[in-house]
């Protein structure tokens, strides 16, 4: 079975690069069909995202939905994005459960995703467990971007046995 997403963004152009900027919810599929974008593909065939890290994902972040906020203006979105799409693909991640959001130079996306989620850097990544934040990478990585993401998961992991610890006794 295959699944779609429906993209739902506008393209304009950025005043200050001259870059295209995609505002609204997109798909890693919407900015590899754009030629600008080569910083995507290139930069996810070219990073071979930690082991250990990788392996962990695979069998845990498919419990998880990701909600993230870029900017294809954004240095640090070209940067960081790519690494991203290569930990999801090497993962297996199931993609229905990701969600994208384009935004301007203000952090604006084009509805109020970036108001509902408190925007203020990008990229912007927000591991979510059912509707709940249970933690976000904004702007900068601590380490890289699999063993952050790992780091919050086991963090939430943590935090869940001790609450059944607690209601137990």
């Amino acid at each position: 079975m295959s699944v779609f997403a429906q993209s739902d963004y506008e393209v304009s152009m950025d005043k200050k690069t001259k870059v295209i900027v995609y505002k609204g919810e997109c798909s890693f599929g919407d900015l590899l069909k754009e030629p600008t974008f080569s910083w995507l593909k290139s930069g996810a065939e070219s990073y071979a995202p930690d082991s250990a890290s990788r392996v962990y994902l695979a069998s845990h972040l498919k419990n998880y939905k990701l909600v993230v906020f870029m900017g294809t203006w954004c240095d640090d979105t070209y940067t960081i994005l790519p690494k991203l799409y290569k930990t999801l693909q090497i993962t297996n991640y199931p993609m229905s459960q990701y969600t994208m959001y384009g935004v301007d130079r203000n952090k604006a996306s084009k509805n109020i995703e970036h108001k509902l989620y408190k925007v203020q850097n990008v990229p912007t990544i927000i591991v979510m467990k059912g509707s709940i934040e249970i933690g976000r990478i904004t702007e900068t990585l601590k380490k890289n971007v699999e063993t952050d993401l790992a780091t919050i998961i086991k963090d939430n992991l943590n935090k869940e046995e001790i609450m059944k610890e607690m209601k137990g006794n």
